[in-house]
């Protein structure tokens, strides 16, 4: 069996990306973002980190996290979150409880620099539009995107065309 190394760079910021099994729709609904949202929550009270731009997609999550000083550990963060989620869903829905919920691993990605850290913002906000679920990222509920707006890093408008800076990025 092989050993998947992850970066693990303490106080780093990183580009995640985490699938559901099977690729299985489970964020369709508000229902099961709303579960993600509490899992989330809970996971940042117990081992804090900071979450500069996140996207919810049916079948898929895009984040940007900073990790707090000293800590390098985002393997257990999404262990819990994914243990929070399946637990909590699997209760409102016992059929789930014979299927598997998550694909076994995700992606990460160790940010380099602004540069870096802007182009996968932009990927992240923009990918709604990008798989065909909305025309702009204005238009996707469950994301960051109108945060972001409010901090000043887009104008509202942002994402109506395909942005330059994401052409060729493929991290799924």
């Amino acid at each position: 069996m092989s050993r998947y190394r992850r970066a693990h760079i303490p106080g780093g910021c990183f580009f995640f990306t985490v699938v559901t099994h099977d690729r299985v729709p489970l964020f369709r609904d508000e229902s099961a973002v709303a579960r993600l949202r509490n899992a989330l929550r809970r996971v940042t009270a117990k081992r804090p980190f900071t979450i500069d731009a996140i996207v919810v997609l049916p079948d898929h999550i895009h984040a940007l996290w900073h990790l707090p000083e000293g800590d390098g550990d985002f393997s257990e963060r999404w262990r819990l979150i994914k243990h929070y989620f399946t637990a909590n869903i699997r209760a409102a829905n016992p059929a789930l409880c014979a299927t598997p919920i998550w694909q076994r691993r995700f992606w990460e990605h160790a940010i380099r620099d602004e540069s870096d850290w802007r182009n996968h913002l932009d990927y992240i906000h923009y990918n709604p539009v990008h798989h065909g679920y909305v025309r702009s990222p204005a238009d996707w509920p469950y994301g960051s995107f109108h945060r972001a707006v409010e901090a000043g890093w887009y104008a509202p408008d942002w994402g109506e065309t395909r942005p330059h800076d994401i052409a060729g990025m493929a991290p799924e």
